[in-house]
This record gives structure tokens, sequence and C-alpha cells, in this order.
């Protein structure tokens, strides 16, 4: 059975919620109490750290977007802090990347653009060496890719 632990800490002007272990939809109505008690407590922020926790499926974010509905239409916040790669993908695959309030690019884990690259290209990894200077080519170079050496 997966476990949830909530700490919710009040700070000057917003509150935190740490959520550690696992998020999904059997810990989701823990997850929704602990919400509620902090947006019963402040009148700012309520900033959700979710660096320890592990969400299992999408139960969770769902709660953590409902939540941030009902509390824009009365002036507050709700910025989601630490989120891992993998938490990052599950928002993004579950269509809430427009409802939740990261404190990143969704794509954290896509490696950066290589500098005079057209926008949108990532950045590949290069297997062989640039071509020295007066070569009209890369120089080929043994690879090794299994119990076989193959030339690349």
């Amino acid at each position: 059975m997966p476990f949830l632990r909530t700490a919710v800490v009040p700070a000057p002007g917003r509150v935190v919620v740490r959520l550690t272990g696992d998020v999904d939809s059997s810990t989701a109505p823990q997850l929704t109490r602990a919400l509620q008690e902090s947006a019963v407590g402040t009148c700012g922020a309520v900033v959700v750290d979710v660096a320890g926790a592990r969400f299992r499926d999408s139960s969770g974010l769902q709660v953590l977007a409902l939540f941030t509905d009902a509390l824009v239409p009365v002036g507050r916040r709700c910025p989601i802090v630490g989120a891992p790669a993998a938490t990052r993908r599950l928002v993004r695959s579950s269509g809430l990347g427009g409802r939740l309030e990261l404190d990143g690019p969704l794509d954290a884990d896509a490696p950066p653009p290589r500098p005079g690259a057209p926008a949108g290209h990532a950045a590949l990894p290069h297997r062989q060496r640039p071509a020295r200077q007066g070569e009209d080519r890369p120089v080929r170079r043994r690879v090794r890719t299994g119990p076989l050496r193959r030339w690349r």
C-alpha cells in the first residue's frame, strides 16, 4: 500500500505543503485534506513542494489542478516547486500543463539546443569527431556495440 506524508508549514504571506512518498488514487483524499487545511490557515499563496513525492498516476495532479482552479478566482496562487523530470512528463502527458503552475518548464529533461542550431532542434550526441583541417569528411572510428565490433 502506498504511503504519503504531508506537512503544512506556515510562512510569511504563504503556506508550504510538503509532499513525501507516493501520490496516487489511494492517497488523493489525504492530499485533498492537506490542501484544504492549508487554504484555511492563510490568505496568501499555497506553495506545494513535490520534490520528495512520486506521482504514480495523474489522480494527484488532478487534485492539484482542481485546488488551483478553486484558488485562482479569489486571487490566490498555488505554485508547485521541486517537480522532478518524471513528474513534469506526467503533467505534460496528462494535459494539465496549462492548469498547474510549475517552477520551471515542462520539458526540464530535454537537452539544451546546440549553439547555432535552428530553433526546435535538440542537441544530438556525436560519435564522430569533426573533420581535421584539410579533410573533407569526419574520420570514422570503431564503436563497440555488442559482441561484434562495427564501423560507424
